[in-house]
């Protein structure tokens, strides 16, 4: 696990440019996205630079995380809608080759099955966007999910559905109780994992999935037992980390060619 602590701007720039190079050597590449607003300048910066003519997406394909049960499928929250206006609208993806689960199955249990199925017809993800919850959840993977885990239905804790009460008019009654999630093997099936935190309110859920044990207390923490991840933080996030000083001097000597 590789811990880059940059200015918040300098965080959506580095991710930017890895996945960038990833579509330079494999026009084909999957991509994992996340939705919640710790993405958000990693999007804003792709489209940037789609627009400038730095990226191609219209071969590569996208998987997203998540998404709400019995959400309307014409509403401003569903995961599949919010990804695309955020960032797959704004570039060159074939809209058939953004998938989300399917919120809305009458057989709940196979859809979750069949998007398994799907990622692996695929190829699996090249690379994966994260953020992480306040609790330490990735994706809906809430404490206490198995660290084994596939996609499947969960439900989701007070404290989140409090934390994305923001997107529904702060109204948590508003906000889903289900969800469909990727599980935590799902997203460890991953090549490369990149993760971005900002701000001191995600400073402890960082310092437990860098520096705590793995527990699926703190579901995030599985990541330390993959052999590519690398965490971007901005020193509010990065707060609470026993070593960060010892991060910023490995990263300020890192060969130009390794790269994240």
């Amino acid at each position: 696990m590789e811990v880059v602590i940059q200015p918040g701007a300098a965080l959506a720039e580095l991710a930017a440019e890895a996945i960038i190079r990833l579509l330079e050597r494999k026009p084909d590449a999957v991509l994992g996205l996340a939705t919640g607003s710790s993405p958000l300048p990693i999007y804003r910066e792709l489209i940037e630079r789609y627009q400038d003519g730095q990226a191609d997406f219209s071969g590569a394909a996208a998987f997203t995380l998540d998404e709400y049960v019995g959400i309307d499928p014409d509403h401003p929250q569903r995961y599949r809608n919010v990804i695309d206006d955020e960032f797959t609208k704004h570039v060159n993806f074939r809209p058939e080759a953004v998938h989300g689960p399917d919120g809305n199955a009458a057989d709940l249990a196979l859809a979750c099955q069949s998007y398994e199925e799907a990622i692996k017809a695929a190829g699996g993800v090249d690379l994966q966007i994260l953020g992480i919850g306040t609790d330490g959840h990735i994706a809906f993977n809430e404490p206490g999910s198995s660290l084994a885990s596939r996609t499947r239905l969960k439900s989701l804790t007070p404290q989140t559905r409090m934390d994305n009460a923001r997107f529904f008019d702060g109204n948590v009654d508003r906000v889903p109780r289900h969800c469909l999630t990727q599980g935590l093997a799902t997203i460890m099936s991953a090549r490369h994992i990149v993760l971005i935190a900002t701000g001191r309110g995600k400073a402890e859920a960082v310092h437990q999935m860098v520096e705590g044990a793995v527990s699926a207390m703190w579901p995030a923490s599985i990541l330390q037992m993959h052999p590519h991840v690398t965490v971007l933080v901005d020193d509010g996030a990065a707060g609470r980390l026993q070593l960060a000083d010892y991060y910023r001097q490995a990263y300020e000597h890192k060969p130009d060619w390794q790269r994240i």
